[in-house]
């Protein structure tokens, strides 16, 4: 027989016996080594070539065995061989099977090959050398000891000789890489090494070896632990990953469910977030913490198959003791209390004998924690800006080992950005509810009805931007008359509410003497002008605004309005399509010294006006354009109640129920009085002829059926029409206007002095007159006009049953 290459891959046994002990495979290698032919032994027992008694290979951890055995050779003789055997397990689920080489004898390997000498003095760590074979030529000591083999017993096996792991099959199959492309080639791993109690990461760098002539004889593989640098790597990705994704949105409840799910299972295989009851401190975290403790459960996570995907508010997520929103107390020496109280992180193990102690306070607690095999919890407490929020757990029951200083220093790390988040969340949550609560006393509760327009609106506060400062108002006014406004205030806040409710006041103050829609603005502006300087220096403080007025006769159908950099309303007449109306924008209010513009336009009965914030048809995701013409659509779909209509603009500008910005709409539908309810006469600057007016005002009450308030209503058209002829100037009229429940007496001349109440002395012959109407109507006032001034009154009509 020829002498045979040891690096021969048919020098190399190889053969594969099943899980029953049968026979599968035999190479050409133990032929060699033990003389008989496939045929021969194929199918048959494995045992039948022991020499002497054997139990056969034991099973260890990984699956792989190695040691001599005594084996029959075909003539007889006994043959002592080397065996490397490790279980492989078939894909398909069928029976697995051993895998068993026996490599040529030691002596039979070369002692000074040049490959192996080269490899071993260019890598500095654990190095293997593979030839254009794909065979082992030699490792050095150092990666016999990582493989746990003898160094003298591994020439001439593949890769996929010493273990049957899905690392070997992938290193050998960029072993083949290296020798075809000549490149080097990496392969990143976490596995345990032989003799090691935990898995580390390794990378196995791949260098192809040429001779002389540059071509590639053989690959290099040197082997690095990275464990450290793939921890803190993890550990930096963590925290990346933390500041992300914690704090998305100023929900306390979420952020801490994404302080959990950031945690899990990346660090614990549990994590639960218990938050101080903010009711036990009238609504401010603890600065002190005593115990017992009380703490909510507000989010906890588990990783478990079953509950990988389930919801914080599960309450059958094991090892969770707690539900969701369930309120527990916890009393000294409990890991929750302790942490709270030292303000730093208490970790408990099984290891170290101090679980038990640390979870004894609670039986069923305890008794859980053993059914899981926890066997290590670590408290940590969410402070932020020198205030205790509370605690979050972390378990380990799935991880074999229990926490490191450096788990204790990243959960820290972690739970102090998320408690920031947080503090900012209830911080914001405060603020926003003070905001509405703010934003809804300011805000009217009810709007009046009015003879003028039939109203109905809408308030929406922003999803996530914070309350705003956007208002609206029905106001009436003198001779039946409404007035109509929605304004805006730039900014989120209380501040910007506050502001708000400023302005609404102006608003009415300066209604309340009828100013027209473009004087108004007018006088809004320098207020708002005022406001920004009061607010100081910093541009931070200023004031800006928007603002829409609008004013409506229903006795002439005419509407005045104006605006200060506000969208323009929309118009669904009762009988064609919405439009927007055409408006001078007018600029913001708070840029002073520029004039605003009115229009005035006839408004048919029925017709419909729709006022609104921008928040309702501006969005991130579409153009101003397309939201105008879906309010369009919306106010001109068909139907009676107003209060439907006004569900509907949302529900189509809104579909989400939400909006990144306040919204404020204010529908109105029109309304006019009938010129059989209006009676106006003109009047002789003549004292003389007031009995006659009289007479003709008194005939008419008797036409409209309001006898009852004849007394009344002729004093006080008395007193009105004799002071417009004594102190007025001529034209003089007189008008009356009257609904189901209202009477007004107008009594109008070209002079522009405003009358006043005074307090006449007993002596005084006149004087009076004034204190007369007050003490005898509902209300009254003066207006101006272009012409002069009007003096009104208004009288209360009993409705007859």
């Amino acid at each position: 027989m020829s002498p045979v290459n040891p690096f021969d891959d048919a020098a190399t046994a190889r053969v594969v016996v099943d899980d029953s002990g049968t026979l599968r495979e035999w190479n050409e290698g133990a032929r060699l080594l033990l003389g008989h032919l496939a045929g021969e032994v194929v199918g048959s027992p494995a045992a039948d070539l022991l020499d002497g008694r054997h139990d056969g290979p034991p099973t260890t951890e990984n699956g792989r065995w190695h040691g001599t055995l005594a084996l029959r050779h075909r003539d007889g003789h006994t043959v002592s061989v080397w065996v490397l055997a490790h279980h492989r397990t078939a894909a398909d689920g069928a029976p697995g099977s051993w895998l068993a080489v026996a490599p040529p004898a030691p002596a039979a390997a070369p002692q000074d090959d040049p490959l192996v000498r080269a490899a071993l003095t260019q890598s500095p760590c654990a190095v293997m050398v593979f030839d254009d074979r794909l065979l082992l030529r030699g490792v050095n000591d150092a990666m016999a000891r990582l493989l746990g083999l003898p160094r003298d017993r591994l020439h001439g096996l593949r890769a996929t000789d010493i273990n049957s792991r899905p690392q070997n099959m992938e290193l050998e199959r960029l072993l083949r890489r290296v020798l075809a492309t000549g490149r080097r080639q990496d392969l990143r791993s976490h596995l345990k090494a032989e003799g090691e109690e935990r898995a580390h990461a390794w990378v196995a760098l791949m260098a192809p070896l040429t001779d002389a002539d540059g071509l590639v004889r053989g690959v290099c593989v040197s082997a690095h632990d990275f464990t450290e640098q793939h921890l803190a790597r993890e550990r930096l990705q963590l925290v990346n990953e933390a500041s992300v994704r914690v704090g998305s949105t100023l929900d306390v409840n979420r952020t801490a469910e994404e302080l959990a799910d950031v945690c899990v299972p990346a660090l614990a295989d549990f994590v639960s977030v218990d938050l101080l009851d903010p009711r036990d401190t009238g609504g401010e975290p603890a600065t002190v913490v005593e115990p017992p403790v009380g703490l909510r459960r507000t989010a906890h996570r588990t990783h478990l198959p079953d509950h990988s995907a389930g919801s914080a508010h599960s309450s059958t997520c094991p090892p969770a003791a707690a539900e969701t929103g369930r309120l527990d107390f916890y009393p000294a020496g409990s890991p929750q209390a302790e942490c709270l109280l030292s303000g730093r992180a208490i970790v408990a193990a099984e290891a170290h004998g101090d679980l038990e102690r640390w979870m004894g306070w609670d039986p069923a607690r305890l008794r859980q924690v053993r059914e899981h095999g926890v066997h290590s919890v670590m408290s940590v407490p969410l402070q932020a800006r020198g205030t205790t929020l509370g605690v979050a757990v972390f378990i380990r029951f799935r991880r074999l080992h229990p926490f490191t200083h450096d788990d204790v220093l990243l959960a820290e790390e972690v739970s102090a950005r998320a408690a920031v988040c947080i503090d900012n969340a209830r911080r914001y949550s405060r603020e926003r509810e003070a905001t509405l609560t703010l934003q809804r006393s300011l805000l009217p509760r009810w709007l009046p009805p009015t003879a003028a327009v039939q109203a109905a609106s809408r308030y929406l506060p922003a999803a996530r931007s914070g309350v705003g400062g956007d208002w609206f108002d029905v106001i009436p006014l003198s001779g039946m008359r409404v007035a109509m406004v929605v304004g805006d205030v730039v900014g989120h806040g209380i501040a910007a509410s506050a502001t708000m409710g400023r302005l609404r006041t102006a608003v009415r103050t300066l209604a309340d003497i009828d100013l027209t829609p473009e004087e108004l603005l007018t006088h809004l502006d320098d207020l708002v002008v005022r406001l920004s300087e009061e607010s100081g220096d910093d541009r931070a403080g200023e004031v800006g605004a928007t603002c829409l007025y609008a004013v409506y006769d229903p006795v002439s159908r005419h509407c005045a309005m104006a605006r200060a950099g506000h969208p323009a309303p929309v118009l669904v007449p009762p009988d064609g399509p919405a439009r927007q109306v055409e408006l001078p924008s007018g600029p913001p209010l708070g840029v002073g010294g520029l004039p605003f513009e009115s229009a005035e336009l006839e408004l048919r009965e029925g017709s419909v006006l729709a006022l609104y914030t921008d928040g309702l048809v501006e969005s991130r995701d579409r153009d101003p354009d397309a939201g105008l013409a879906l309010l369009r659509e919306a106010l001109a779909a068909p139907g009676d109640s107003l209060d439907a209509a006004c569900d509907r603009v949302l529900h189509s500008l809104l579909p989400a129920g939400s909006a990144g910005d306040d919204v404020a709409l204010l529908l109105a539908r029109t309304r006019g009085l009938p010129t059989g309810q209006v009676a106006t006469w003109d009047i002789p600057a003549d004292p003389s002829l007031v009995a006659p007016v009289r007479k003709q005002v008194l005939d008419q009450l008797a036409v409209w059926g309001l006898a009852d308030a004849s007394f009344t209503v002729e004093l006080v058209v008395s007193e009105l029409v004799t002071n417009a002829i004594r102190y007025g100037s001529p034209p003089i009229r007189l008008r009356l206007i009257h609904d189901a429940t209202t009477l007004i007496c107008e009594v109008s001349d070209s002079s522009h002095t405003a009358p006043h109440l005074r307090r006449a002395r007993t002596w005084d012959e006149g004087g009076r007159g004034l204190l007369l109407v007050a003490q005898l109507t509902q209300r009254w006032g003066s207006r101006h006009t272009t012409e002069g001034k009007t003096i009104w009154a208004e009288l209360g009509l009993v409705e007859e049953e």
